[in-house]
Protein backbone atom coordinates (compact mmCIF):
# COMPACT_ATOMS: atom_id res chain seq x y z
CA UNK A 1 0.00 0.00 0.00
CA UNK A 2 1.20 3.52 -0.62
CA UNK A 3 -0.49 6.70 0.67
CA UNK A 4 -0.74 9.59 -0.49
CA UNK A 5 -1.45 13.19 0.90
CA UNK A 6 -1.37 16.21 -0.93
CA UNK A 7 -0.97 19.85 0.50
CA UNK A 8 -0.75 23.26 -0.99
CA UNK A 9 -3.97 24.37 -2.13
CA UNK A 10 -5.87 27.64 -1.58
CA UNK A 11 -7.23 30.61 -2.94
CA UNK A 12 -5.39 32.41 -5.26
CA UNK A 13 -5.92 35.52 -7.50
CA UNK A 14 -5.64 35.05 -11.73
CA UNK A 15 -2.15 35.03 -12.86
CA UNK A 16 -1.18 34.17 -9.18
CA UNK A 17 1.17 30.77 -8.35
CA UNK A 18 0.76 27.63 -6.37
CA UNK A 19 2.59 24.61 -5.51
CA UNK A 20 0.96 21.70 -4.38
CA UNK A 21 2.95 18.45 -2.66
CA UNK A 22 2.23 14.94 -2.29
CA UNK A 23 4.25 12.86 0.02
CA UNK A 24 4.28 9.19 -0.17
CA UNK A 25 4.14 6.96 2.50
CA UNK A 26 6.69 4.96 0.17
CA UNK A 27 8.47 4.15 -2.99
CA UNK A 28 8.02 0.64 -4.44
CA UNK A 29 8.68 -0.94 -8.30
CA UNK A 30 5.07 -1.17 -8.63
CA UNK A 31 4.20 2.79 -7.81
CA UNK A 32 7.23 4.30 -9.74
CA UNK A 33 4.90 6.28 -11.67
CA UNK A 34 3.43 9.93 -10.30
CA UNK A 35 1.18 11.73 -11.33
CA UNK A 36 -1.34 14.82 -10.63
CA UNK A 37 -4.90 14.89 -12.21
CA UNK A 38 -8.04 17.79 -11.13
CA UNK A 39 -12.01 17.41 -11.25
CA UNK A 40 -13.81 20.71 -11.51
CA UNK A 41 -17.22 20.89 -10.68
CA UNK A 42 -19.33 18.76 -12.82
CA UNK A 43 -16.53 17.92 -14.98
CA UNK A 44 -14.71 14.55 -15.05
CA UNK A 45 -11.50 14.24 -13.37
CA UNK A 46 -8.50 14.82 -16.11
CA UNK A 47 -4.85 14.25 -16.30
CA UNK A 48 -2.78 17.14 -15.45
CA UNK A 49 1.27 15.80 -15.24
CA UNK A 50 3.05 12.64 -14.20
CA UNK A 51 7.01 11.73 -14.20
CA UNK A 52 8.35 8.49 -12.61
CA UNK A 53 10.76 8.53 -9.69
CA UNK A 54 13.25 6.69 -11.32
CA UNK A 55 14.41 9.46 -14.04
CA UNK A 56 12.95 11.07 -17.06
CA UNK A 57 11.22 14.05 -17.18
CA UNK A 58 7.52 15.18 -16.43
CA UNK A 59 4.54 14.69 -19.74
CA UNK A 60 1.74 17.47 -19.40
CA UNK A 61 -1.87 17.84 -20.41
CA UNK A 62 -1.74 20.15 -23.13
CA UNK A 63 -3.86 22.34 -21.45
CA UNK A 64 -0.62 23.22 -19.04
CA UNK A 65 0.82 25.17 -22.02
CA UNK A 66 4.14 25.69 -20.00
CA UNK A 67 2.39 27.33 -16.79
CA UNK A 68 3.34 24.20 -14.82
CA UNK A 69 6.16 22.08 -13.78
CA UNK A 70 6.04 18.87 -11.99
CA UNK A 71 9.53 17.86 -10.01
CA UNK A 72 10.02 15.30 -7.68
CA UNK A 73 12.49 15.15 -4.27
CA UNK A 74 13.54 11.56 -3.96
CA UNK A 75 14.85 11.98 -0.78
CA UNK A 76 11.49 13.10 0.56
CA UNK A 77 9.41 10.94 -0.86
CA UNK A 78 7.60 13.97 -2.23
CA UNK A 79 6.68 16.09 -5.67
CA UNK A 80 5.47 18.76 -6.29
CA UNK A 81 3.26 20.76 -8.72
CA UNK A 82 4.52 24.57 -9.24
CA UNK A 83 1.46 26.07 -11.28
CA UNK A 84 2.12 29.61 -12.74
CA UNK A 85 0.09 31.87 -14.56
CA UNK A 86 -3.26 30.26 -12.97
CA UNK A 87 -6.65 31.09 -14.47
CA UNK A 88 -10.05 30.73 -13.22
CA UNK A 89 -10.41 27.43 -15.44
CA UNK A 90 -7.91 25.75 -13.13
CA UNK A 91 -9.96 25.52 -10.30
CA UNK A 92 -10.92 22.03 -9.68
CA UNK A 93 -9.82 19.41 -6.84
CA UNK A 94 -6.22 18.21 -7.37
CA UNK A 95 -5.50 14.75 -6.94
CA UNK A 96 -1.67 13.00 -6.31
CA UNK A 97 -1.87 9.28 -8.00
CA UNK A 98 0.51 6.70 -7.80
CA UNK A 99 1.08 3.62 -10.46
CA UNK A 100 2.77 1.35 -12.67
CA UNK A 101 2.98 3.87 -15.74
CA UNK A 102 2.74 7.60 -15.60
CA UNK A 103 -0.42 7.41 -18.36
CA UNK A 104 -3.17 10.14 -18.53
CA UNK A 105 -6.03 7.71 -18.14
CA UNK A 106 -6.80 8.00 -14.90
CA UNK A 107 -8.11 4.29 -14.38
CA UNK A 108 -4.62 2.98 -14.90
CA UNK A 109 -3.51 4.49 -11.14
CA UNK A 110 -3.79 2.33 -8.25
CA UNK A 111 -3.55 4.72 -5.51
CA UNK A 112 -5.30 8.58 -4.63
CA UNK A 113 -4.62 11.21 -2.35
CA UNK A 114 -7.80 12.70 -0.89
CA UNK A 115 -7.10 15.85 -3.24
CA UNK A 116 -6.68 19.66 -2.37
CA UNK A 117 -8.84 22.33 -3.54
CA UNK A 118 -7.83 25.15 -5.99
CA UNK A 119 -9.34 28.08 -6.51
CA UNK A 120 -8.73 30.72 -8.78
CA UNK A 121 -10.34 34.39 -8.50
CA UNK A 122 -10.98 36.29 -11.71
Amino acid sequence: QVQLVESGGGLVQAGGSLRLSCAASRRTFSSDAMGWFRQAPGKEREFVAALRWSGGTANYADFVGGRFLMFRDNAKNTVYLQMNSLKPEDTAVYYCAAGRVPTGRDERWDYWGQGTQVTVSS
